[in-house]
C-alpha cells in the first residue's frame, strides 16, 4: 500500500533492542487475517514481549482536533474475519481474556511523561474496520453511539493476536480527521498522510521515552 513498504527493521531506541515494522500488510488489500498478524507472530518468536502499534485514524469525538494523539483504551473490532479463527495455535488458550488488551500500566507511563514534557494527549477507544473506502456521515455517528473515539482500518488484528502470545500492547490513534459532525468534510489518503506526518514525531518521542524506562 502507498505510505506502507512493509519491512522489518532492527535496531536500537530508547537504549533498548527493537523490531520495527515500516509499514503493515492490510486486511482490505486482500491478504488473510493470518497474513496480517504473522508478523506478530514472527516477534513473538523472536522474544518481543512489548508491542507498540500506531494507526491513523479519523476522530468521531467532538473534543477531538485533526493532530491529536489518541491513547488506545480499548477497541471495537468489526472485521469480518477474526484473526484466531481455525486451528489454535500453542502461543496462547482457545479463548484469549481480552479485558486489558492495552497495559493500564504503559499507558499510565505514557500518561506520565507526557505530562512531564508538556505534551497533550487524548484517550479513547478505536474502532477497527474492514475498510477501503472512508466512512459514511452515518457510519461515524453510528460508530460513536457505539462507544467509539477513532476509526480506521489496522491495528485491531495485530493486537488481538498479540494479547494470544502474551505481549502486552500499548497503542496510538493519530486523528487526521473528523467525521460524523454537522458538517461533513471529504478526506483524501494524501490528508491523511500529511497529518500523520506532522503528528509522528510527538508520538515517536513519547513512545522512545517509554522504551527507555521500560
Amino acid at each position: 500500500m502507498e505510505g506502507h513498504s512493509g519491512k522489518l527493521i532492527f535496531g536500537r531506541l530508547g537504549g533498548k533492542d527493537i523490531v520495527a515494522m515500516q509499514g503493515r500488510f492490510h486486511f482490505y488489500e486482500g491478504y488473510s487475517m493470518k497474513e496480517v498478524t504473522f508478523p506478530v507472530r514472527v516477534m513473538h518468536e523472536l522474544g518481543i514481549e512489548t508491542l507498540f502499534v500506531s494507526n491513523a485514524a479519523g476522530g468521531m469525538n467532538p473534543t477531538f482536533s485533526i493532530g491529536d494523539l489518541m491513547v488506545i483504551t480499548d477497541h471495537i473490532n468489526f472485521f469480518p474475519e477474526h484473526p484466531l479463527r481455525g486451528k489454535n495455535l500453542p502461543t496462547g488458550p482457545r479463548f484469549p481474556d481480552m479485558h486489558e488488551p492495552y497495559s493500564h500500566e504503559l499507558i499510565s507511563m505514557a500518561d506520565e511523561i507526557a505530562k512531564e514534557k508538556g505534551i497533550k494527549l487524548q484517550h479513547g477507544v478505536y474502532v477497527g474496520v474492514q475498510g477501503p473506502t472512508f466512512e459514511t456521515p452515518a457510519e461515524y455517528r453510528m460508530y460513536r453511539i457505539l462507544g467509539g473515539d477513532t476509526v480506521g482500518m489496522s491495528t485491531v488484528p495485530e493486537v488481538i493476536v498479540a494479547c494470544h502470545c502474551g505481549i502486552r500492547v500499548f497503542g496510538i490513534s493519530i486523528v487526521t480527521d473528523l467525521g460524523g459532525f454537522d458538517n461533513p468534510v471529504e478526506v483524501s489518503h494524501e490528508e491523511v498522510q500529511e497529518a500523520a506526518n506532522r503528528a509522528q514525531p510527538v508520538m515517536t518521542e513519547i513512545m522512545r521515552e517509554m522504551i527507555r524506562r521500560s
